[in-house]
């Protein structure tokens, strides 16, 4: 019996696969727990406007991950922090205080864990900060930190 997965079920398929399974199979377990539905005509046409809508979507959004990247890029944050000898900063400047820093002065709300800084910044002067935007689009976040007088 053909089937169309509406979730993952494990060693069998994922969902959205058509796969053919036993007959047994199918009307015990996958049709009974809603796992799967019988495919025929209106199932598989129904499953293909779906796959149509969801590429679709999909390529909004990495448009507008595009989009945010090149504004981003454009941005450079300024912070400002007490320092020591040598331009070493007391403490350090978290991807928290850059993500709130960025949202006060652009309004551009970005979550402190799609910024990629592998250790927090510790000195004066600029920082590029990488910024996964998308699993395709990663920006260059520019961090000025300055001495607080």
């Amino acid at each position: 019996m053909k089937v169309i997965f509406l979730k993952d079920v494990k060693g069998k398929g994922k969902k959205g696969e058509i796969k053919n399974v036993a007959d047994g199979y199918a009307h015990n377990f996958l049709l009974k727990n809603n796992l799967a539905t019988e495919a025929n005509q209106a199932t598989i046409s129904a499953l293909d406007g779906q796959k149509r809508k969801e590429d679709k979507h999909a390529e909004q959004v990495h448009e507008e991950a595009k989009k945010l990247k090149e504004k981003l890029e454009q941005v450079t944050v300024e912070l400002k922090a007490k320092s020591g000898e040598g331009g070493r900063l007391f403490g350090s400047i978290t991807t928290k205080q850059v993500a709130e820093q960025l949202q006060k002065t652009t309004g551009i709300k970005i979550d402190k864990r799609k910024m990629e800084l592998d250790d927090a910044i510790r000195g004066l002067g600029y920082t590029n900060v990488p910024v996964k935007l998308h699993q395709e689009v990663t920006a260059t976040l520019k961090v000025h930190v300055t001495e607080e007088s």
